[in-house]
């Protein structure tokens, strides 16, 4: 897959350290993915969900660093391209106030 903003992922990473491994990782793991749906996603992400967001659009929601970080993407599957748009602490992500925004 093609990650746009790969950039953004090591921002995230240098603003949380105790996320840089896992953020990392799934980059690595997201920039070798060959993924053509959720059940794929799920594969090498069990606990990835799929959320519709305020503008009727679903986004993907990676669980990191045991629950304690959520990162959200886009995933095209039709174009093999994934786009960062958010990465919270779990109690953020909680707020839902990010549905909106999306």
């Amino acid at each position: 897959m093609r990650v746009i903003k790969p950039k953004t992922v090591r921002e995230y990473a240098e603003q949380y350290p105790d996320a840089h491994g896992p953020l990392l990782l799934w980059l690595r793991a997201a920039r070798a993915a060959d993924w053509n749906d959720l059940l794929e996603v799920r594969k090498t992400y069990p606990h990835a969900d799929a959320v519709r967001v305020a503008s009727g659009n679903i986004v993907t929601v990676f669980n990191l660093r045991g629950n304690r970080y959520r990162l959200i993407v886009a995933i095209k599957y039709e174009w093999a391209m994934v786009y960062v748009l958010r990465f919270l602490t779990h109690a953020d992500y909680n707020k839902d106030k990010w549905k909106e925004q999306l």
